[in-house]
């Protein structure tokens, strides 16, 4: 039998402590890299440093790979590895803070809901990535007519959503005579607590205004920022990560040495005292989580977007073009900072210079073509609303058009040398249509504009940024993205 990382040999410590210490007081829906990089490396540097019995039982609600992870997980003892990756050296840490795994093809939607139902569980986490909350992008609230809310509407015992299967763990505790739990979104989604509970909140009076009105006054719904860097595995992450390891860890994770958390402090049942390992709890997050989603997100998606057009595979790649490091400085200093309103004595040059320093890092493989996935999603959060507030104020947003306009080539699904691009996004036929119908630069603009969806109603009516992104639209076109952003900066 081949060695893994709880039976084999291993160059590094592994935890002091067992899964029997453990308590599974958090139900994560949603065991993703990020998750693995984040919370959960979180919670296990407070149990290195405190008698804590907070432990995690790890969720996945998808088929595929989500399931082959939740059985890899089981097959080494709930253990993992994490690389965090400076330019210069990697640290690997074996993370011991998960106690279960779970996932509907091994433990049944019967299986979930219990342990979501459990009187010891005191928080209901999230990494679901933005459609996983099945809301609308402009609006924020719930998409009634998602399939897989139809679903849970009509069978709310065998939910499929993430919103379904806590509506109903929150009903079962109702009808137990339990307290309520802690939903916790740590996604890189605006005021991500509130769009959180908007979906809870929506689908449950969908269901029964009753245990709607229950669950508004026995749960709350933080709002959180969270901050990592943490490309998605490939062959040649685990390997690498394989042979400084000593065995191959299917679960293992890359990542940057840099985190941050900040935490809105309302919790209905409890929590880990993460403050004590680098977590920063707050009364607002919204000012950290602005300044995170427009300026390192934002940013993010500029050069997503852009990049790939212009040939990069990775962010680090694609900044060792200094007219796109350039560009992205100029975008965040310029363009995002001025919309932002922070604490007295936040420095947005040296968090720009930081980031700059980050997307930088060559040790970090973060593709271009992962960071483009979902632009509908992300779009309104990182680019739109900013542009929304310069409009306002009369204020230049060049870099910004040149994001969207990038972001409308992309979704295009060919690259400037006619290769397909495998755009996945919710919305992605409707791109594929208009770009069929419509050949014409403006005419695409305006129709891919017209997404209301996306854009809302008040943008595509604004001739002034139609004719904004229809010229940049148009440069790329006719210039190529590389080009492009050399000229932008003159």
């Amino acid at each position: 039998m081949e060695k893994n990382i709880a039976t084999g040999s291993v160059t590094v410590a592994k935890p002091n402590w067992n899964a029997s210490r453990l308590t599974s007081r958090i139900v994560h829906l949603g065991c993703g890299a990020f998750h693995r990089a984040h919370q959960a490396l979180f919670t296990h540097h407070l149990l290195e440093c405190s008698d804590s019995d907070w432990g995690i039982c790890e969720v996945n609600l998808m088929p595929g790979n989500d399931a082959r992870l939740i059985s890899s997980l089981k097959e080494q003892n709930l253990l993992y590895t994490v690389a965090e990756r400076g330019a210069l050296s990697t640290e690997l840490k074996i993370i011991g803070s998960v106690k279960e795994a779970l996932h509907p093809e091994f433990d049944g939607i019967a299986g979930i809901l219990d342990a979501m139902a459990r009187p010891e569980t005191a928080i209901v986490s999230l990494t679901i990535t933005e459609k996983g909350y099945c809301t609308q992008a402009a609006t924020g609230r719930l998409d009634i007519n998602n399939a897989l809310i139809q679903n849970d509407l009509a069978n709310p015992q065998q939910p499929k959503s993430a919103p379904g299967y806590i509506v109903e763990a929150l009903n079962m505790r109702r009808q137990l005579g339990l307290p309520g739990f802690t939903v916790l979104s740590c996604d890189n989604v605006r005021e991500n607590g509130h769009v959180a509970k908007a979906a809870v909140l929506d689908l449950a009076v969908a269901r029964d205004p009753e245990l709607a009105q229950w669950i508004e006054a026995n749960v709350t719904f933080p709002c959180t920022m969270v901050d990592r860097i943490v490309p998605a595995a490939t062959p040649e992450t685990l390997q690498d990560i394989a042979a400084q390891l000593g065995v191959y860890d299917p679960c293992a994770i890359a990542c940057e040495p840099f985190r941050q958390w900040v935490i809105e402090d309302n919790f209905v049942n409890g929590r880990p005292a993460w403050d004590k390992v680098g977590a920063q709890f707050v009364e607002d997050v919204v000012p950290f989580e602005m300044m995170k989603l427009r300026m390192l997100n934002g940013s993010h998606s500029f050069l997503a977007y852009l990049g790939y057009l212009g040939g990069y595979d990775t962010i680090a790649e694609t900044m060792t073009n200094p007219d796109y490091r350039a560009a992205a400085l100029a975008l965040m200093l310029d363009e995002q900072a001025p919309t932002l309103s922070m604490p007295e004595g936040t420095d947005l040059k040296a968090y720009a210079q930081l980031l700059i320093e980050r997307f930088s890092n060559p040790s970090l493989k973060h593709r271009t073509w992962q960071i483009a996935m979902d632009g509908s999603q992300k779009l309104p959060q990182r680019l739109l609303d900013p542009v929304r507030l310069h409009l306002a104020q009369g204020h230049s947003y060049r870099y910004l058009a040149m994001g969207i306009a990038g972001w409308m080539r992309y979704v295009g699904g060919l690259d400037e040398k006619g290769n397909a691009i495998d755009v996945v996004d919710p919305l992605v036929s409707q791109y594929q249509a208009i770009h069929r119908e419509y050949t014409e630069p403006a005419d695409r603009v305006r129709q891919l504009m017209s997404l209301s969806a996306i854009f809302g109603h008040d943008l595509p009516e604004n001739t002034a940024f139609l004719d904004t992104v229809t010229t940049a639209y148009s440069q790329l076109i006719e210039n190529g993205a590389r080009k492009t952003i050399s000229m932008l900066n003159a």
